[in-house]
């Protein structure tokens, strides 16, 4: 029997990879599927400011990972038409696996999930390391080992091609297998995050305050300045901005809960989770500039989009901050009146991007 083989990104509790690590598993045994996890050293993280992950401990799993993965083809444990997900296709040992399957002759199918890497110029890897050839080029290697790579929007597929490989204009194409057709490993799924709506759902029959939350990372390109900006002109309300404080997942699901808005000032953004859906699936109403991914998610839903003009840059911000002052007015006093808007969203958008049957399917096969 076919084996596929998860190799996760490490999971840390404030991000959604600890439910991914038994979430994906769990949607595969679902199905009868034979699965193993590739697990790495447990290093237990410090902080790397403006980052998600602490750059020593996440290449100190990686690197037990692959250490696990060679002794599984020296012991002759990997079978002809196994298969490999990479829950984070940025993992240089997915270079190592393929070089093990050509030269021990052991063809194997290879999946991976892209998040973000240096194409992306206002990326934390795209800031600090930009477009070197070193990092482009490994990059680059990296997307061949893949049979399978997988992309939750268009938007992202679209920089891809662009930054790494100088692809124009066809990864618009409405046609997503013309599209996509000289790349043809690139294929679209929703993100394996369908535990959020029963997860969440307690956390949207919370008693609302006049509260408006910031969920990013504190970072440049999430342009949180703007948020606090935004709270001295409007004292009326509550504001949040989440990383100032050390919340716990639940102590961040009840903000999110007991809010009324999830606002968002993004000049990067390949899915957004937050604002797609942990606010909108705790009833806090998305405000988020027509721009990057949430053109995309919030397609059909103008109502959860502000000019991108409006918070571009610091000074477009301050020549349009009475407009976006006045559409926070008017969500916060219609609020009960958009919340139908809200639970139409929850039943159109929030399948196509944060569930992945396509992906599941695929390693199915």
């Amino acid at each position: 029997m076919t084996k596929i083989y998860i190799v996760p990104i490490e999971p840390l509790e404030s991000r959604y990879t600890t439910e991914w690590y038994d979430h994906i598993p769990k949607l595969l045994d679902q199905q009868g599927a034979d699965v193993l996890i590739v697990n790495g050293d447990d290093i237990p993280p410090l902080t790397t400011p403006g980052a998600f992950l602490d750059f020593g401990s996440t290449n100190i799993w990686k690197s037990s990972q692959l250490m696990t993965i060679a002794e599984l083809f020296r012991l002759n444990k990997i079978n002809p038409g196994d298969k490999f997900l990479y829950t984070d296709a940025w993992n240089p040992t997915v270079i190592q696996l393929k070089y093990l399957s050509v030269l021990m002759n052991i063809p194997i199918e290879i999946h991976g999930l892209f998040h973000a890497g240096s194409w992306d110029k206002q990326d934390f890897l795209g800031r600090l390391i930009g477009d070197k050839p070193w990092v482009r080029h490994a990059e680059k290697s990296m997307f061949h080992c893949y049979d399978y790579s997988w992309f939750a929007t268009r938007f992202h597929v679209g920089i891809f091609g662009r930054e790494l490989f100088d692809i124009r204009n066809v990864f618009f194409d409405d046609d997503a297998e013309a599209a996509m057709a000289d790349y043809s490993t690139i294929k679209l799924t929703g993100w394996p995050m369908e535990y959020l709506s029963e997860t969440l759902e307690p956390y949207s029959q919370l008693a609302k305050k006049p509260q408006i939350v910031f969920p990013h990372r504190i970072a440049p390109e999430k342009q949180v300045e703007i948020f606090r900006d935004l709270a001295q002109s409007l004292p009326e309300y509550s504001w949040v901005v989440c990383q100032d404080q050390s919340l716990t997942k639940h102590e961040y699901h009840t903000i999110l809960g007991e809010s009324m808005i999830v606002f968002s000032a993004s000049l990067q953004e390949t899915l957004g989770i937050s604002s797609g859906a942990e606010g909108p699936l705790c009833g806090a109403m998305p405000l988020s500039p027509d721009r990057l991914s949430y053109s995309e998610i919030f397609n059909g839903y103008s109502e959860f989009l502000y000019p991108s003009n409006w918070t571009i840059d610091w000074e477009k911000y301050l020549q349009h901050k009475q407009s976006i002052i006045n559409r926070i007015k008017f969500m916060m006093n219609n609020y009960h009146k958009l919340m139908p808007l809200l639970e139409k969203y929850h039943t159109t958008q929030i399948p196509k991007y944060f569930t992945a049957d396509p992906l599941i399917t695929s390693l199915l096969k």
